[in-house]
């Protein structure tokens, strides 16, 4: 994960593949999932190889094929990963993308003229086999489609889409109770962390349950002095009301007890972690956990605005989800 930016398209952030030019040997639908793809020796289905990515048939006419993949988390882009991984002898040579922001999705046919036409968000560039192809992008315009093309056909494993949530926050603003400030979707994003040894924490800001130990946030056992953090940036900045920390499927490997302190940092770098030097409030004190058990708070007194969390636990451990709800101010 880049520092500060999160995936946009990612499949569990909401991202999906809505059609192909082709998809052959292998779904377009494969591009978004998490991990870098898996090698089966030996695997093969009735159209040929198994292969976990996107893989169209060998090109016999003139053209390239394409992707049509809708955001999970509309926003500005500011690099994308073309990952070929375990694509060798079957790579494409060179990947584009175009982009737009559009304000519903249309019918197939009519998305799939439409996006002929798309603005350029990326030129034309050589891609190498079975490697991560990294590509910034410049501009700040918020897109909640692109289209991928591959010159002139083969195999991508994923595509990442490294960007900053821009979401509606006007409608968030009108809703009338208070809304999860840290959560993906709404562009909350961890900053920095002690450990992600097991697993990331921005699995911690996922949209809905956790599915198993694999997606929360999870560190190696502690074998001297101190306690595991993550500074998480707040999509917006706003005023804390209540805190659920859920441990679920985490039961011999729970952390002992958490605290949740805030700070106000609006002068801050997006990308920047807030040092020693700033006041950081205590919201939750430190609180014993329970195994695979969902932990309600209420935030201690009046929080004031906030930009800025750091979640502590002690001394180590995993945590499924992390809900920060309040209001934007």
């Amino acid at each position: 994960m880049r520092p500060g930016l999160i995936d946009l398209a990612a499949a569990r952030a909401g991202g999906r593949a809505l059609s192909a030019s082709d998809e052959f040997f292998a779904s377009k639908s494969n591009l978004l999932k998490p991990g870098r793809g898996v090698f089966l020796e030996g695997k093969y289905t009735s159209r040929g190889k198994w292969m976990d990515g996107w893989e169209t048939r060998r090109r016999r006419t003139p053209g390239f094929d394409w992707c049509i993949i809708q955001l999970g988390v509309p926003g500005v882009i500011r690099a994308v990963t073309v990952d070929t991984h375990h694509f060798k002898g079957n790579h494409p040579e060179a990947c584009s993308l175009t982009a737009a922001a559009l304000a519903a999705v249309p019918k197939a046919a009519v998305l799939k003229r439409a996006a002929q036409h798309w603005p350029e968000l990326l030129a034309k560039s050589p891609l190498g086999p079975d490697r991560e192809n990294e590509f910034l992008v410049s501009g700040d315009t918020r897109v909640t489609h692109l289209r991928l093309h591959i010159y002139p056909d083969g195999g991508v494993a994923r595509l990442r889409v490294w960007g900053e949530a821009r979401p509606d926050w006007s409608r968030l603003r009108s809703r009338s109770g208070p809304i999860d400030l840290v959560a993906v979707q709404h562009g909350g994003v961890p900053l920095a962390a002690s450990d992600e040894f097991f697993s990331e924490p921005i699995n911690l800001l996922m949209p809905g349950p956790s599915v198993d130990m694999g997606d929360g946030w999870e560190t190696r056992r502690r074998r001297g002095p101190g306690h595991d953090w993550v500074i998480i940036r707040l999509g917006a900045r706003g005023t804390v009301q209540e805190v659920v920390v859920d441990t679920a499927h985490f039961k011999g490997n729970f952390p002992e007890s958490c605290r949740l302190e805030a700070c106000d940092a609006p002068d801050l770098d997006p990308a920047a972690v807030p040092d020693e030097r700033r006041t950081w409030r205590e919201l939750v004190p430190r609180t014993k956990l329970r195994a695979d058990r969902t932990h309600r708070f209420r935030a201690v007194g009046s929080s004031g605005p906030v930009t800025h969390v750091r979640f502590n636990i002690f001394p180590d451990g995993g945590v499924a989800r992390l809900r920060v709800f309040g209001r934007p101010v």
